[in-house]
């Protein structure tokens, strides 16, 4: 099954299997990483479920959306590679995905 690295903002690092066709902000909330808040629950309104993307790993996502980017504009921690992971659809091909969850707004 492929996997992803998570980044807490504790600055601890965790492997977990990802399920393809889930959302990344899926698998990360059901592998128990609380403060990845996803506070409307995957509909692309809060931006409460903001990663950062290894730098490596962004032109293997699908680009960005106006929604998508409208929300990080809205947070003080935007970097070059936010994104919010409500958006990333997990597939094989982003087996090794690795993602750091932001600060909180």
């Amino acid at each position: 099954m492929p996997h992803l690295t998570v980044t807490t903002r504790d600055g601890e690092s965790r492997r977990i299997e990802g399920d393809p066709g889930r959302s990344v902000m899926e698998i990360l909330r059901d592998a128990g990483f609380d403060e990845l808040v996803a506070m409307c629950g995957g509909s692309c309104s809060c931006a409460t479920c903001h990663v950062y993307v290894r730098e490596d790993d962004l032109e293997r996502l699908s680009p960005m959306q106006g929604a998508e980017n409208d929300l990080l504009d809205s947070s003080e921690h935007r970097q070059p590679n936010s994104r919010l992971s409500c958006q990333l659809r997990f597939t094989a091909d982003l087996d090794g995905l690795s993602v750091a969850i932001a600060p909180e707004d």
